[in-house]
């Protein structure tokens, strides 16, 4: 559940944003409450509702959508890229962001045509949530306050084995957010939405699916996903067909390695692009647009040791040049991009010789430019620092900015500073007395928190949204002096410095990013079953787990939590001799407890006659 308060000081606006029950196994979902349309519905108020899909014959991937789960994603059998369009006044800077987290996955300036547009954004989230949010900045001032918009994205069914079915039922309703003028903590429900749909694998080249939605209209549904195994084409269509035609598609032609020709089609704009590898780091491509010109460029890479160059350009039949270029030398950054709306170029040198030129200590000189119905330009010197450690979200722990700016229209500061040095909390200001197209002042600040209530309350890491899909392990080890089993009061919490205490399927806690504090481990898992083996190397002195191995079944919405009791153990040694004195070799002498005579432990003299029982809990 998720509430949003647009104005602090009036309660009521207080609103639910979001609430949603998702309950995933392999062969069927169920969603509840706000979610997304399985159809491509051209309006962007919430629909919520309840969503049912059975599978026969496949399982989604295993990896799939741990930020977020979408209906249209969980009928498929393999993961797909999404193109993220929107519309936005020229000018405007756009930010893809993941669902509820802050790094930037992408920035577009919007150019004359008004659209923005993410290509390829991949539904893999080893990296990044599945679901997306653009912030757009009005006229690119960082310190404005950004429209923030659910990402609108085009997505095509996936394929499926030949002979799998899956089946899909949903209903619901239209929900507006409250207003000032009519408030409301759940908003307002209305009209009636819904549709059922189906998909068959009819052979191993060919998927298709048929179904009906309500939505203002009866509209019918049909899909395609074609792959012959013998022709280099791929074909992904689906039409939402009533009083319009809404058409997705994707077709893609590759008839080698270094030729490749794409159609694609959203409700934007229908789109031809063909790009060929004409040699090794060099690119030549052709772009139609139903919506734009047609436009032709080029792409260039190279890179060597200490030296790296990216450009691409391209001139449509309007002479609009758009371009974008970085290059590297040394400790030497220049980049610059640009469009018939404006210009931004940088250059920096980082002081730190960091091996990415973005950590450490750096200078920059910015020059920024805009042409739109103005002519107006803006030059800024400043430093920057940004730190070699993050956070566990990807966030610096340590990130500034000072600077200088100079422009046709005034001159003024411009700063920054961030900061995750307490864990679970990002605190970042932003200050610009002036901008390209503007001398009045602006700030901002943003404050990002998250609480963990599991095993008492602790700082979270800004990523609980990863949960709707995803589990974890939430390893606690502690001292048992009493041999309880339980956690008590003046019991010590031990935690492996190394990493190596606890395997995870065969592979150390340490090479699965845990976080590690004072009394907990925590590890992000995919939901399934997993081996735990503790490896006494890691164990204290002394002191040993009663268990070495076991079975976890990790599943979705929270850390399962393993408690690991670590038990006293003690050693004993001596030395076995015969009537005469003499060592005996080769001696058994075992331990047997007068409480339980199942626990034992033994040993067998070595040629000293030397015994050494290990092992050995509290006890006769």
């Amino acid at each position: 559940m998720r509430t949003r308060q647009p104005e602090l000081g009036n309660l009521q606006q207080w609103q639910i944003s979001e609430a949603q029950f998702l309950r995933q196994t392999d062969k069927a979902d169920l969603f509840l409450g706000s979610q997304p349309t399985f159809w491509e519905s051209a309006r962007i108020d919430d629909y919520w509702g309840f969503t049912y899909i059975q599978r026969q014959g496949f399982t989604p991937p295993e990896n799939f959508s741990p930020g977020n789960s979408d209906p249209r994603q969980r009928l498929q059998s393999s993961q797909v890229g999404r193109t993220i369009t929107g519309r936005a006044e020229p000018g405007s800077l756009v930010q893809l962001v993941p669902g509820f987290g802050t790094r930037v996955l992408g920035e577009v300036f919007v150019d004359s045509s008004g659209i923005y547009r993410f290509e390829d954004v991949t539904s893999d989230n080893r990296f990044f949530t599945s679901n997306y949010r653009v912030f757009i900045y009005p006229e690119g001032r960082l310190t404005a306050t950004p429209e923030i918009r659910d990402a609108t994205f085009s997505t095509v069914p996936g394929q499926i084995p030949a002979g799998a079915s899956a089946w899909l039922v949903s209903g619901g309703l239209r929900r507006e957010a409250s207003t000032a003028l009519n408030p409301s903590l759940v908003g307002n429900f209305s009209e009636f939405r819904g549709g059922v749909a189906g998909r068959w694998g009819v052979s191993e080249d060919l998927t298709l699916g048929l179904g009906g939605v309500y939505d203002q209209s009866l509209q019918g549904l049909a899909e395609l996903f074609y792959r012959p195994s013998n022709f280099p084409i791929e074909v992904a269509v689906s039409a939402l067909g009533g009083e319009d035609l809404d058409l997705i598609a994707n077709i893609r032609y590759e008839p080698t390695r270094n030729l490749r020709a794409t159609f694609s089609s959203d409700r934007f704009s229908n789109r031809f692009n063909i790009n060929w590898n004409v040699a090794r780091g060099l690119s030549l491509f052709a772009t139609t647009d139903s919506n734009n010109p047609t436009s032709a460029g080029f792409q260039a890479n190279y890179s060597r040791r200490n030296f790296f160059t990216f450009a691409r350009a391209s001139l449509d039949t309007q002479s609009n040049l758009r371009w974008n270029l970085r290059q590297r030398l040394g400790a030497w950054e220049f980049s610059q991009r640009g469009n018939e709306i404006g210009t931004f170029s940088e250059l920096s040198y980082n002081l730190s010789r960091s091996r990415f030129l973005n950590l450490g200590h750096s200078l920059l000189l910015d020059y920024e430019t805009r042409a739109q119905n103005i002519n107006n330009d803006l030059l800024t010197l400043g430093w920057r620092y940004r730190s070699e450690d993050r956070a566990s979200d990807g966030n610096y722990i340590w990130e500034a900015q000072l600077g200088y700016g100079v422009g046709s229209v005034g001159n003024g500061l411009v700063a920054a500073v961030g900061t995750t040095v307490l864990p679970g909390l990002l605190l970042r200001g932003r200050y610009q007395r002036v901008s390209v197209t503007s001398n009045q002042s602006s700030f901002s600040i943003d404050l990002v928190s998250s609480l963990n209530f599991q095993g008492g309350v602790s700082p979270g890491d800004r990523r609980s949204n990863y949960f709707r899909t995803q589990g974890g392990l939430l390893i606690t080890t502690f001292l048992d002096k009493n041999n309880n089993g339980k956690w008590d009061s003046g019991e010590e919490y031990y935690v492996d410095p190394e990493g190596a205490m606890v395997s995870v399927n065969n592979r150390p806690t340490n090479s699965l990013r845990p976080e590690v504090g004072s009394d907990r481990t925590k590890l992000r898992l995919t939901p399934g079953k997993y081996r735990i083996d503790i490896d006494p190397a890691g164990l204290p002195l002394d002191w040993r787990a009663e268990t070495s191995a076991f079975a976890v079944n990790v599943v979705a919405g929270s850390y399962t939590s393993v408690i690991i009791p670590l038990i006293q153990s003690y050693s004993f040694s001596g030395v076995v001799t015969n009537a005469e004195g003499n060592a005996l070799a080769g001696a058994r002498v075992e331990a047997v407890s007068t409480e339980d005579t199942s626990q034992r432990r033994f040993s067998v003299t070595n040629t000293a006659g030397v015994y050494y029982l290990e092992g050995l809990t509290q006890g006769e």
